[in-house]
């Protein structure tokens, strides 16, 4: 699946897809989100999981020009050529 695959489906298949296929790599806390980082089919994802809802609200393509890079990087190293990226 490509990127742009991806960012077409619904929430509900985003999830499923990450389920299946995704690799979990890390996790941070951002304001009132727990949000976690996973490598699929090549690229990076954040799942935006909200703890007093017990919901996923959203995920979306990681944007390595994000302030929450920082925090990733804190914790792991990520590739280099990610922070080359063009944001979405």
């Amino acid at each position: 699946m490509q990127l742009e695959e991806f960012k077409s489906l619904t929430l509900f298949k985003r999830i499923k897809e990450l389920y299946v296929e995704g690799e979990f790599i890390t996790s941070i806390r951002y304001y009132r989100y727990k949000v976690n980082l996973f490598l699929l089919h090549g690229f990076y994802v954040e799942a935006f999981y909200h703890p007093k809802t017990d919901r996923i609200e959203k995920i979306t393509p990681f944007n390595a020009n994000n302030s929450r890079r920082k925090f990733y990087t804190d914790q792991i190293k990520l590739p280099k050529d990610l922070f080359h990226q063009t944001p979405d």
